[in-house]
């Protein structure tokens, strides 16, 4: 039997911070405390000019392949979930990041599931190691510059969003190995992946292949959003997913080291954490007050925080829970 455990973790934020006060200025609407009280973000990070996404998810990556001890050309394959690729559509962003990180040895191909892209590729990298032939460890890099998706105009959605890359490394654990010793109990444990197509178009980015009038339309490639109803499809996808991992697996919230959810917005989080019967926040890992929503990466980028801040041990169960366009929810139930 075969378990599939992260081994390394790595982040990047540019080092650009705008703060609300600055946003402020640009739109006058706003205001530090109108922005967090709506949101719960203090401040987001920037890409400079020349950071792409591949730029962002080489620094998170080689970070994560440090921590895990991974020699690039040891890689068997790289996935990469991103709503901003490098060019679209190709080269992959995938592949950009494997010339970079001179990975030679490994396939490599983009995934996106937007926001929930990492939750959907951890599940995705796990299935690979059902295949006996292919042992090699996997890179999953989550990179996202929203900054480059959004109306700088409209205080609906700027206010939301940053940029940001995470990363993590995952192997397999074989039994009757010394590593199956060392990690007992460690694994991606399961997972549910679901979506709601009807939905899709209340986050929209036009500007596709499906018609001409999308590719001119005035608001090709910046993101709009239905804010009510993303807002009301968000605390509800993260009720069902956690409700969903824990009892499929048989947990209590007294068996749980943590709930880290996507990090779009704290109210959402809030309201999901009352309706699961939480009386404060404190089971929840959130960071949104730095970071702001930086998508697909945000979820890796929260384990990285975690993980180098001496907040995850080895045995910690863990459920993590995203939702994104398309519309897209899962999660994951991974023991540490």
């Amino acid at each position: 039997m075969v378990r599939v455990i992260i081994v390394g973790t790595g982040s990047y934020l540019p080092e650009r911070v705008m703060t609300n006060d600055e946003l402020a200025q640009r739109i006058p609407k706003t205001s530090d405390e109108w922005i967090y009280s709506h949101t719960g973000i203090h401040a987001r990070h920037l890409a400079a000019p020349d950071e792409s996404a591949s730029a962002m998810g080489a620094i998170a990556a080689r970070r994560a392949l440090e921590q895990a001890g991974v020699e690039p050309e040891e890689l068997g394959l790289i996935i990469v979930s991103t709503a901003t690729p490098d060019y679209a559509p190709t080269p992959l962003t995938a592949c950009v990041l494997q010339d970079i990180l001179h990975a030679d040895n490994a396939a490599a191909f983009d995934m996106s599931a937007a926001c929930c892209g990492f939750i959907y590729n951890l599940e995705i990298a796990k299935n690979f190691y059902s295949n006996p032939n292919f042992r090699k460890p996997i890179l999953l890099v989550a990179s996202e510059v929203m900054s480059r998706k959004v109306d700088w105009d409209d205080y609906k959605t700027c206010i939301l969003f940053g940029d940001g890359a995470g990363a993590v490394v995952v192997k397999p654990v074989y039994d009757d190995t010394e590593e199956a010793r060392l990690y007992p109990t460690s694994g991606v444990i399961d997972s549910v992946m679901m979506a709601d197509g009807h939905s899709g178009k209340c986050l929209l980015l036009e500007g596709g292949c499906r018609s001409e009038d999308s590719l001119h339309h005035p608001l090709a490639h910046v993101l709009q959003m239905g804010g009510q109803q993303v807002y009301s499809f968000a605390v509800k996808a993260i009720v069902e997913v956690v409700t969903k991992l824990m009892a499929q697996n048989n947990l209590t919230y007294a068996d749980l080291a943590r709930i880290i959810p996507h990090q779009a917005n704290y109210r959402i989080i809030h309201t999901a954490g009352g309706k699961l019967g939480f009386e404060n926040d404190d089971m929840f890992y959130i960071n949104v007050e730095r970071v702001a929503n930086t998508a697909s990466a945000s979820i890796p980028i929260a384990l990285d925080e975690m993980n180098r801040g001496g907040q995850l041990h080895r045995g910690d169960k863990l459920i993590v829970a995203g939702f994104g366009a398309g519309l897209t929810y899962g999660g994951n139930y991974i023991i540490w």
